[in-house]
């Protein structure tokens, strides 16, 4: 029988260790790499090409926010099921807009994450029952409040790459260090910050941080791990 290979990326050596174990007592199911950060786990996905990913939202070097669109595009089959603390729906629509295809929370049965891991291999979607589904639907559905459309419509007017940009700047990540994650030319991450200043309004890197908590794409609680 053929394996559902799994690489899996968390900070927080304990949670690596129990979601290793658990996924690799499944008799179809086998953990081929793993490691505290994103950027180490992206190097591993782009040799191993593994069935499915699970990240955690909140690492150093780069986010697992970040890292869906970089597995996309380093290795297109790999699908991605997010393992996360948070439990605001913000972030479950923010991973399924970025392409992962489930959404589990840490205080879950490991059943959750083990079904979502083969929801993921058969292309389809997964969300904790904690979360709320229809109010995901509501997220990703073009009808959304005028309410929410106002909140988030700075945001939108800011490229997919702009996007990018600013979370790794509220992720705390300095110009030269977004450069070396997205594989881009400090000048290149600089132009990018300039044009996020200019469409969002926002000079210093603490008004970004308080816009991020503001429309639900961070949180506090991610700095003080």
């Amino acid at each position: 029988m053929k394996k559902i290979t799994v690489a899996i990326a968390d900070d927080h050596a304990i949670v690596r260790t129990g979601v290793r174990q658990l996924i690799n007592e499944q008799p179809d199911m086998e953990v081929v790499a793993e490691a505290p950060d994103g950027q180490g786990l992206l190097k591993k996905i782009k040799a191993l090409r593994p069935a499915v990913a699970v990240l955690d939202i909140s690492m150093p070097k780069l986010s697992g926010l970040e890292l869906i669109k970089l597995i996309k595009d380093g290795s297109p089959d790999t699908q991605v099921v997010m393992l996360s603390m948070f439990k605001k729906e913000a972030y479950a629509h923010q991973a399924l807009s970025l392409g992962a295809m489930g959404y589990v929370l840490k205080t879950a049965p490991g059943s959750e994450l083990i079904e979502a891991i083969h929801n993921a291999c058969k292309g389809q979607f997964y969300l904790s029952h904690e979360i709320n589904a229809q109010i995901i639907h509501s997220y990703l559905n073009e009808d959304k409040t005028d309410s929410r459309k106002r909140s988030l419509s700075k945001y939108d007017l800011l490229s997919e790459r702009e996007q990018q940009v600013f979370r790794l700047v509220v992720d705390g990540n300095s110009t030269r260090q977004i450069a070396e994650i997205l594989c881009v030319s400090p000048k290149t991450a600089e132009k990018h910050r300039s044009n996020i200043i200019k469409k969002l309004g926002i000079s210093d890197t603490m008004s970004m941080l308080k816009y991020a908590v503001k429309i639900g794409i961070a949180d506090p609680e991610i700095w003080s791990d």
